[in-house]
Formats: structure tokens, C-alpha cells, sequence
């Protein structure tokens, strides 16, 4: 479901939506039926990123959920320990204020990425630590990403409704276009979500997601092939000594 985006920003909600109890029973149970799957490779990619790069396997960051709150989020670490962050602010801070396609800092390259980094992160594995959030209640399978409070601080009043649902790991937005749609769009989506969220949304949201994380991954490729190794421009980090 897909609302116009005037509508959208007309319409305000008076109280914010309850999660209802179906959304936790699928977490759970998904979760679990999964884990034999999960487990091991969860341990593959952290036995991965401690060969390829000094430092934590997991990175810790606070992100804010459901009704505003801050939460510490979990995922697989796949820039150097010390990386700079400011460039990934201003680049978030320019999509925000403009009608250009979400594209990713890391679309040409960025040197701050560990070796298959951006494997990781084309392919998603690097937030399967955010199932640990799934269970402690803090997000679920869907709803719209976790943002940063940074990018929080930005939000006009109305694209704060998307806070009226849990963030989750994928999304309508992730599934219908991400890095080819706009700031606006991408809050278009999310609260379409937030208000018409349905236990058969969350499971067609689900069957889609393996498919739209094989056209990121082909994506990525694309842009390796068409952005040589010296052609990219390189971001400064500062490697963990």
C-alpha cells in the first residue's frame, strides 16, 4: 500500500499505533526456524572479519526505534576500526535535502571497507547480529530501518510517524526500489507501512526480500566492473594499528 505523498504529509496520526501481538509471534517463531541456518553462518562471517581486519567483529551503534527511543544496534563490523563518519553524514544530509536517488556512499567505493566489507553489506549478512534486537523487542523482520539520531534530528513532523511502528530488518522501502528512490519516497513508504501494516504484508514483505537483496548484489557488481579500483574516490579512515 502506497499513500501520495501529500496525503501523507497532511495527515497526521493522534496517538501512536500499538505493535500488535502477531508481529512479535512472527519474529519469534521466524527466528527460530531459521537459526540452524543462521547460527553457522553468523560464525563463518565472524571468523571472516577477524582474518581480514584487526578488531571487533561486532559494531555496536545507537539508533533510534519505535516512539523515538534509542537502542543500541547490533551488526557485523565492515569498515576499519576508526573509520571517519563525518562523510557518511554530510553524504545522508545531502540525499535528505534532495530529490536524487538514495544511492549508497560505498556505490563507487570506499577505502574506510574491510576486505569483502561490501560483500557483507551488499548482501545483508552484515546486519544478521540485528536478529539479537529482533529479540530482545527492540525491532522486527519489517518495518522501516533504524535511523540515526543525527538523521532523526532532520525529520520534518510528519515523517516522524514512522517511528510509530518497530524498525525492522527489511522493509517496504527495501523492497520496492531502496537505491533508486528518493529521501521522500523512502518516508512515503515507511509510513504507508506504519498505517497499514498486516500479518500477510509482513510475509509478502519477507518472500521479497531475497530477491531485491539479489538485485543489490548484482548492483554492486556492476559497479565494480564499472568503477576500477583506482577510478574510485577513496574515503579516509584510520586503520586500528
Amino acid at each position: 500500500m502506497r499513500f501520495p505523498l501529500s496525503k501523507i504529509q497532511s495527515q497526521t496520526m493522534t496517538c501512536p499505533a500499538k505493535i500488535p501481538r502477531w508481529k512479535r509471534t512472527l519474529d519469534v517463531a521466524f527466528i527460530l526456524l531459521i537459526l540452524p541456518l543462521v547460527l553457522p553462518l553468523a560464525i563463518l562471517v565472524g571468523v571472516l572479519i577477524r582474518m581480514v581486519s584487526a578488531g571487533p567483529v561486532l559494531f555496536r551503534q545507537e539508533r533510534v526505534g519505535y516512539l523515538g527511543r534509542k537502542f543500541m544496534c547490533f551488526k557485523f563490523r565492515t569498515m576499519f576500526v576508526g573509520a571517519e563518519t563525518a562523510a557518511h553524514q554530510g553524504h545522508l544530509q545531502l540525499l535528505m535535502k534532495s530529490n536524487t536517488p538514495m544511492v549508497k556512499l560505498d556505490a563507487r567505493g570506499d577505502s574506510r571497507i574491510i576486505p569483502f566489507g561490501l560483500l557483507l553489506r551488499s548482501t545483508g549478512l552484515d546486519e544478521l547480529p540485528q536478529l539479537i534486537n529482533v529479540l530482545r523487542g527492540e525491532m522486527s523482520l519489517v518495518g522501516p530501518r533504524p535511523c540515526l539520531a543525527y538523521e532523526c534530528d532532520e525529520y520534518l513532523p510528519w515523517q516522524r510517524e514512522r517511528f510509530n511502528t518497530l524498525p525492522g530488518l527489511t522493509g517496504l522501502w527495501q523492497v520496492n526500489g531502496k537505491n533508486q528512490t528518493t529521501f521522500a519516497e523512502m518516508m512515503q513508504l515507511d509510513i504507508s507501512y506504519t498505517r497499514e501494516k498486516t500479518l500477510w504484508l509482513d510475509l509478502a514483505i519477507i518472500l521479497k526480500t531475497i530477491p531485491a537483496i539479489m538485485g543489490q548484489v548484482l548492483s554492486a557488481r556492476n559497479n565494480k566492473k564499472k568503477f576500477p579500483v583506482e577510478d574510485r574516490a577513496p574515503q579516509p579512515f584510520r586503520p586500528n594499528l
